[in-house]
């Protein structure tokens, strides 16, 4: 019965994971080269299916298939258990003439339903012109082939490349400036040099951490490329500008014959021992780059700012009615694509009765091919003094447009304002909490504002600090201070000279450190560690305490010193015999936790009785 209403639960369990969800999918490489043998994988997560039916590989000649393979997968996450069926249908392709093609979506059906997969892109580039007789296939790593079995690396095989998306612009305008290595062989490692680019605003564009390698066609030859870094630069000045040289510092791993290999028609030396894996390092120098940067044209706007590129601006405000002394915020957003992070913030004239304080400014960009792509937010606050009826104007924005190479001009909407009497501050405490640098103070109808207002100390003339009695005592003091100081630090100088004397003091000290690691050796089992520990701490004591070497030690020398010493018999006997306790119990049989303890007693004991005896 329990085996039934367990399989029962198990196929609850796990036959959703049959029916929902079912998927579809295309699997291909995305660039290839024209004469290449490669695979088209679909595969679905069902085994409920029929009817399925391949599309037309266009540009493609069809060399095999479909092959039709089937997995099972079986996980449990949270105790749940799930399983898996897929099945796979595999093309082998070759590709028959270059460009870019789509191949379109398959479908299958399963549980009555169709399903199609993504359709995919594939480009086949030319095959390198220094293939020969090679298929396009074998063109694109002949030249890898040889430089990775220890030929010499050249320009053509490994080389970082510079491109700018444009050389010819505006003062502001944005450039994109693309570093991407093209390589034929086996590349590990790039160094990260920083770049100067004087006489730019510069911002690097954030790539993938892990980078990958994509195949592409470059003056007849086909290399694998990697867009390395991006930088995006905004030229601060007009005339001729100079993207600098850069030097990169690669490392590739090339296989090279060993030296000591012998002639074997068999290649079994090959195979077991005739190359080895080197690392050559090799450095990569991009040329200078020539920008020509034009200047603006004649007659900006006295509203301009700096601003090109493609803006937008809006405004909004918090109240248009409100009574005096309260805070009252206007917001202006700028959005669009450019230098927008470079650009100031425009000016707002609030009546001459408002207090105004400095805006606070919010940028949410991203960086894009055309330069900064986002919005910067302004908030400018102000606080009416007097009742009355206001106007705040609008504000003109003029920005340069690059597409049509002239200025033009925005304006936001001008706002009415009411305000009514008011009764002390209002909000206006918490909203300049937000804000700060206040303007100047200003002279606000009659009233003079922000003046200090309480008691004032004041003191008769002639009554001053010097000459006091308090005045010396801050000279005599630190001097008092000092010698005490002084005289205490050379009488612990003189106590330290007296080695024996120091180890004669620290001899408890010592010995009650090695019997707490001892006490940690025995809660962790460890006998042997544990009685060592404990000899150290007698012996080492006795050393200490007696003023003799602990090579020097035995068990006469320490009964005669300390006999002399005036310690009791029976207190000598009892170290004596802890001693020979501790060595007994090391390697007697039985229960090494009870010796252990009897001998960590035993020894805690005998030190302290011995630290007060030799005391008195």
């Amino acid at each position: 019965m329990r085996k039934v209403l367990f399989l029962f639960l198990f196929i609850i369990s796990v036959t959703p994971a049959w029916a929902d969800n079912i998927r579809l999918t295309a699997e291909g490489p995305d660039v290839v080269v024209k004469g290449q043998q490669f695979q088209i994988a679909y595969t679905v997560n069902s085994q409920k299916v029929k009817e399925f039916r391949a599309p037309e590989f266009n540009g493609f000649e069809e060399l095999y298939g479909p092959s039709r393979s089937t997995s099972m997968n079986m996980s449990s996450i949270n105790g749940k258990m799930t399983t898996t069926h897929t099945i796979t249908w595999t093309y082998m392709l070759q590709a028959t003439k270059e460009g870019t093609f789509t191949i379109p979506a398959a479908t299958v059906k399963a549980d009555d339903e169709m399903y199609s997969s993504n359709t995919l892109t594939i480009k086949v580039l030319p095959p390198d012109q220094n293939s020969q007789s090679q298929s396009g296939s074998q063109g694109g790593k002949q030249g890898a082939s040889r430089a990775s079995t220890g030929g010499k690396i050249t320009d053509s095989d490994l080389f970082m490349n510079v491109t700018a998306s444009k050389t010819t612009l505006f003062e502001q305008e944005a450039l994109l400036l693309t570093y991407k290595v093209y390589t034929l062989v086996n590349l590990v490692a790039l160094d990260n040099p920083m770049p100067d680019f004087q006489g730019f605003h510069s911002q690097e564009v954030d790539l993938p951490q892990r980078k990958s390698f994509s195949m592409e066609h470059y003056k007849g030859r086909n290399y694998n490329t990697l867009t390395w870094r991006q930088y995006v630069l905004f030229p601060q000045k007009s005339g001729e500008l100079e993207i600098p040289s850069m030097s990169f510092d690669s490392t590739i791993e090339q296989m090279v014959e060993n030296q000591n290999s012998f002639d074997d028609p068999f290649g079994l030396d090959a195979f077991f021992n005739g190359s080895r894996t080197v690392q050559v390092k090799k450095t990569l120098v991009t040329p200078a780059m020539k920008i020509h940067v034009k200047e603006l044209p004649a007659g900006k706007p006295t509203s301009f700012s700096g601003a090109v590129g493609d803006f937008s601006i809006s405004s909004s405000i918090s109240t248009q009615q409100l009574k005096a002394n309260e805070a009252l915020t206007v917001k202006l957003v700028i959005s669009g694509v450019g230098n927008i992070k470079l650009v100031n913030a425009p000016e707002i004239h609030f009546p001459a009765d408002f207090d105004a304080y400095d805006p606070k400014t919010d940028n949410q960009m991203q960086l894009t091919n055309a330069g900064q792509s986002g919005n910067k937010t302004v908030e400018y606050l102000a606080i009416p003094r007097h009742p009355g009826d206001f106007t705040i104007p609008g504000v003109e924005f003029t920005y340069f447009d690059v597409k049509t190479s002239q200025y033009k001009t925005l304006t936001t909407e001008s706002y009415d304002i009411h305000v009514e009497k008011g009764e002390g501050s209002g909000n206006a405490d918490a909203a300049i909490a937000n804000f700060t640098n206040k303007e100047d103070l200003k002279l606000l109808g009659s009233d003079i504002r922000y003046i200090k207002v309480g008691e004032v100390d004041l003191s008769p003339k002639g009554d001053c600090f010097f000459g006091t009695l308090t005045y010396w005592l801050w000279y005599v003091i630190p001097l008092v201070l000092l010698v005490v100081v002084l005289t205490y630090y050379r009488k612990q100088a003189l106590e330290n000279a007296n080695v024996t004397r120091v180890k004669t003091k620290k001899a408890n000290k010592v010995a009650t450190k090695r019997m707490k690691n001892a006490e940690k050796l025995m809660h962790s089992g460890d006998n042997a560690a544990f009685y060592d520990e404990v000899l150290k701490a007698l012996w080492g004591y006795m050393g200490d305490k007696l003023s003799i070497p602990v090579s020097q030690l035995s068990k006469d020398n320490i009964e005669e010193k300390l006999a002399a010493r005036n310690v009791g018999d029976v207190l000598i006997r009892e170290f004596i015999d802890t001693l020979n306790e501790c060595e007994f119990a090391r390697y007697a049989p039985g229960s090494q936790s009870e010796a252990m303890d009897k001998v960590y007693t035993s020894a805690v004991d005998v030190i302290g009785n011995l630290e007060n005896s030799i005391k008195r």
